[in-house]
């Protein structure tokens, strides 16, 4: 007893122990909080000084929310030191409250604030960053007449369709510098009138816009660059392109071999003469398709060459085979309606599923199809044998729900109201068993022409 009691002290001491500092993490939390809503109300209305009241607004409703909810803290924190008497519990269950709404107040204006601290800092620093989108205009307005001598350069070397993506880069970056200057001018007079948002606003833009242009000039020297490696690579594809067509015809000579043969000779005789404008980067693509969709057909075709193709006339005994079994299970059920149950019709309603997979794969009716399609026989014959066997196992379910729902006492009780065979004549067994019977030959004449 001395060891339960002293236990009981332990635990006790403890949970008055975790209570204490819990109530200790309340009321410095409690603290921490409203200081922390001081501070970011200064750093409100300096936000608001640099940014203007539009892009604080979230902000100052998440400074709303949180002197809300810290008034339910601070009330708790009263109840917990008022004269009225509280149980452990009660005390606790308010400074776990207490502690919750001080961390959800915290994490809520870290977010607020922290993402406003780079437009601050963006909006502090907006002399800085008008003189620096100054200074980027005038050297790229220095790179544009070199961009057009650029471009007029490529001209006479490729034509419209490849010089379409850096024709006009040198116009549209005059306009855009033009812009972007402008944008800084109007950031600057609304800093000045003390509009701050407008101010900021504009500021934004005119760095943007000095970003895209310097973006398109830097795009005509690329695409000089990417131009000439496009060019070279174009060369190496044709070489590639020559050898496979060589090779190409050891392949097995299918149609679609044949079809790729030609759809890449016609891309190489596509290619323009030596000294006309070109579209290296359009000519790589459709050779490059040409050279793929070629290796493709070779690969496809030894692929086939090396796979035995089932005989049609085995493909059609397969087919037949499935429609038959699934006949007599058809047959089978629907004449033991009320004796069937779910398993034997779950069967066979996936026969049929997969049944009328293959009519899809062949693309009509399977039992009457003229022609398979030599790339279609392995998938056709996995499909009916599949088909085949649910027939199967539906018909044998089926066998076994029958038995099950016969009365005893033999055939001379079947015909008092069950519906059965006539007295002396086979039982229903014999019958189902000679049906099974059946289609354990067929499937073993089937597996003979394999």
């Amino acid at each position: 007893m001395a060891g339960f009691w002293g236990r009981r002290k332990r635990e006790r001491d403890e949970l008055e122990a975790q209570d204490a500092d819990l109530a200790r993490n309340a009321q410095r939390a409690l603290v921490e909080a409203d200081e922390r809503i001081r501070v970011t109300t200064d750093e409100l209305a300096f936000a608001e000084a640099e940014l203007g009241e539009g892009p604080t607004s979230e902000l100052r409703e998440a400074l709303e929310s949180v002197r809300t909810h810290l008034g339910e803290a601070f009330h708790l924190h009263q109840l917990n030191h008022d004269e009225i008497p509280d149980t452990p519990e009660e005390l606790r269950t308010r400074n776990a409250r207490i502690v919750q709404l001080c961390g959800w107040a915290d994490e809520l204006l870290d977010d607020r604030t922290e993402a406003l601290a780079e437009p601050i800092e963006r909006a502090r620093r907006a002399p800085e960053i008008i003189a620096g989108v100054r200074r980027d205009a005038e050297r790229l307005r220095a790179r544009i007449p070199h961009a057009r001598e650029t471009v007029a350069r490529l001209a006479e070397r490729y034509d419209a369709t490849a010089l379409g993506q850096v024709a006009d880069n040198a116009a549209e970056a005059d306009q855009l510098l033009r812009f972007a200057e402008h944008s800084a001018d109007v950031a600057e007079r609304r800093r000045d009138a003390g509009q701050k948002e407008q101010a900021n606003l504009a500021l934004e833009t005119a760095t943007e816009a000095a970003r895209r242009a310097a973006t398109l000039v830097d795009a005509v020297e690329t695409f000089e660059i990417e131009a000439l490696r496009a060019e070279s690579t174009l060369a190496a594809i044709v070489e590639d392109s020559r050898g496979d067509l060589i090779a190409a015809r050891s392949a097995p000579q299918v149609p679609a071999v044949t079809d790729a043969m030609l759809d890449l000779q016609s891309a190489l005789a596509a290619l323009p003469a030596p000294g006309a404008r070109t579209d290296p980067f359009g000519e790589l693509s459709r050779l490059r398709e040409a050279n793929t969709a070629l290796d493709a057909a070779i690969a496809a075709a030894e692929e086939r060459a090396r796979r035995v193709v089932p005989d049609l006339a085995h493909v059609r005994h397969s087919i037949d085979d499935a429609d038959r079994q699934l006949h007599v299970a058809r047959d089978v059920i629907a004449g033991h309606r009320g004796w069937i149950g779910a398993d034997a019709r779950t069967r066979l309603a996936e026969a049929d599923r997969v049944r009328q997979d293959l009519d899809r794969l062949l693309g009509g009716s399977a039992a009457t199809a003229v022609d398979i399609a030599e790339d279609d026989r392995d998938q056709a014959m996995a499909l009916s044998r599949r088909a085949a066997t649910l027939a199967g196992e539906s018909l044998q379910l089926a066998q076994r729900d029958i038995d099950s729902s016969r009365p005893p006492g033999g055939p001379d009780q079947w015909n008092g109201g069950w519906g059965g065979p006539p007295r002396g004549g086979r039982g229903g067994g014999d019958l189902m068993g000679g049906i099974l019977g059946g289609l354990v030959i067929g499937s073993l004449l089937d597996g003979m022409f394999d």
